[in-house]
Parts: C-alpha cells; structure tokens; sequence
C-alpha cells in the first residue's frame, strides 16, 4: 500500500526524525522511501556510528563506488546524489563542498516502445480492469501510479477529459481521454458506485484522501466522487489510522498480468507498463504533434526528457529510405 506509516514527531530516532521532515516538506511518500534507502546505504557503507559522525565530504567516495565497484547507471548516481545533497544540505543543514567523484559512464538508453499490432495483442491477453488501465496508459500516457489512483471525479466526459491529480512531484496536469474508452469507463464507474453502495451497508465506504484533505472536509472520504476509478477486490488496514477500507487496485498485480501477456503475445522485447507510455508519446510524434504539446501532456518538467522519443520514431518515417531498398534485381 502507498500510503505512508505513522511517524511520530516525538521520537530521537534518526529515520523517524528525517521521515518527519520529509513529510512537513510534502515530499511524495515513494521518494520519502527512496531517500531513506540511499541514507540507509550511506550509512552503511561508511559504518557510522552516529549521526554527528555524517561529513558531507564522504559524499565523493559514496558516489564514486557507486560507479567504479557497483557498475551503476547515471540515473542510479544521480538518485543516489539528489538523495544525499538533500539529507545533508535541508536536513542536517551542512554546507557542500564542489563535488569530484567518479562518474558513471553516460550510455544513453532508448525506451522501448510497441506498435499499434503489438499493443493491440497484448490487450487481447487483459480483461477487465486490467484490460482498460493499460488501454489508459497507452490512450491517454498515465503512468502507472497515476492509472491506478485516478478517481471518479477525475473523469470529465463532458470536455473527454482526464484529470491527472495525484501524479509525479504532486503536479496537476490533464490529458486525453480517448472516445473509445467513455463507454468502459462509464460502466467501470457504474461498477464502483454499485461496490460503493455495498461497502456502506457493510459498515465501510470511506477512502483515503492525500495531504490531510480529510480533515479539511470530513465527507469527502465517503463521497462517490472520491472513490477510486479501479479499487481493491478486498479491504486493506490504513497503516496511519487503522481504518480498513477499500484502497486502489494493487500496482504490481498489473505489472505481472502486463508481463505475462507480453510473454504469451510473444513480443520479444522488454515489456513493462511504463512501456504503454511511451508508446503513446511515440505515437503522438508520429502523428506530428508538437514536442511542447507532447511535453504538457505527459507532465515533463523539461524539453530534454520529451526529446528522447525522437530519437524513437523510426528513420523511415522521416521519409529516409535506405540505399538498398532501391537496388534493382540484384
């Protein structure tokens, strides 16, 4: 469950302190997770005895093991740098030297991307709820997460709209929402509030709302517009409150059905749901949107990172035609 465990604001305990500071910053709860992991191998690595013992030159010597004995790739020392400078410049409030350390070899990785045929048989593998979050994040570019947490409220057929609230850095943003899908996603939602209606005579009925919004407006969690598009077949415990409820249907059970389709499709390429992604973008550059549109929709905060799908589109579809397509009779 992605739903952050209680921290009390109390404790000597480093983590829990650093926990707490990450929350009062609004820090996304996965990157509160990954920061905590990069102090935990900081830690380690230079066996620390106490916090008083953290110097920010060991910095250096982390990153450079990271590249030189773990072989690690750019994006992981660059994770693994974000996570430092913040632990020592915002938490421990420690100046940072000019950094030299050993960098991982730049190899610049294209993300791989499916045909229309190829997505069209791996959908035939999905059913269900399954079957329409990866046709989401294929139609309209959501990331997995942000497919998983849509709520009803989010979906605007009127203006064939989808609301992206709960994405990535806690930016809002709106994308597509494809005519083909208005149909199953009415009848998803019909299937909600009917689950909805059922959760209340058994007593439950509430849904967990981010950033104390509960508190804000007390009903909310038991208003429809606030259900969760695709919920959990069975109630979980909120780790925070305790309260059992109905939380959004479990990401990795999508991420194994994505993987096992692709495997019986028999797609011989490294298949994941962020895959549905960037086949979308692809496939609106193909289609000759503008890189600037491309960007807003898929919510990038730079030009750089919506760039590397033009890297993607085939050579032959900017009308390159190699020299021995034209050979003749030979």
């Amino acid at each position: 469950m992605d739903i952050p465990p209680p921290v009390s604001s109390a404790s000597d305990r480093f983590f829990d302190r650093y926990r707490t500071f990450m929350r009062a910053r609004g820090l996304a709860y996965r990157t509160e997770k990954t920061y905590c992991a990069w102090a935990r191998r900081f830690i380690l690595h230079h066996r620390y005895q106490s916090p008083t013992h953290f110097r920010a030159t060991d910095i250096e010597a982390f990153l450079s093991f990271l590249a030189s004995d773990r072989d690690c790739s750019v994006n992981t020392q660059k994770t693994a740098l974000n996570a430092l400078v913040f632990l020592f410049r915002e938490f421990l409030k420690q100046d940072i030297p000019e950094l030299r350390f050993h960098r991982a070899a730049r190899q610049r990785k294209l993300p791989t991307v499916l045909s229309v045929t190829e997505v069209a048989a791996v959908l035939a593998q999905l059913h269900d709820a399954q079957r329409l979050i990866v046709q989401l994040m294929y139609g309209s570019g959501l990331r997995l997460m942000e497919a998983t947490r849509l709520r009803v409220k989010d979906v605007d057929f009127a203006n064939s709209a989808l609301w992206v609230q709960e994405a990535k850095g806690g930016k809002a943003r709106r994308s597509l929402l494809p005519t083909r899908l208005i149909g199953p996603l009415q009848q998803q939602i019909t299937l909600v509030r009917e689950q909805y209606q059922l959760d209340v005579e058994a007593g439950f009925g509430s849904v967990y709302l981010p950033n104390a919004l509960a508190r804000k407006y007390p009903s909310a969690p038991f208003e429809t517009t606030w259900q969760y598009v695709f919920p959990a077949k069975a109630y979980s415990t909120d780790p925070r409150s305790g309260t059992v409820r109905r939380h959004h249907i479990d990401e990795r059970q999508l991420q194994r059905a994505v993987k096992r389709a692709a495997q019986t499709a028999g797609i011989e390429k490294r298949v994941s749901c962020h895959t549905f992604r960037h086949s979308f973008a692809t496939e609106l550059l193909r289609q000759g949107t503008d890189l600037r549109a491309i960007q807003e929709i898929l919510g990038h905060t730079s030009i750089e990172t919506t760039q590397i799908y033009t890297h993607v589109v085939g050579l032959h579809e900017r009308g390159m035609i190699s020299p021995v397509d034209r050979l003749i009779g030979q």
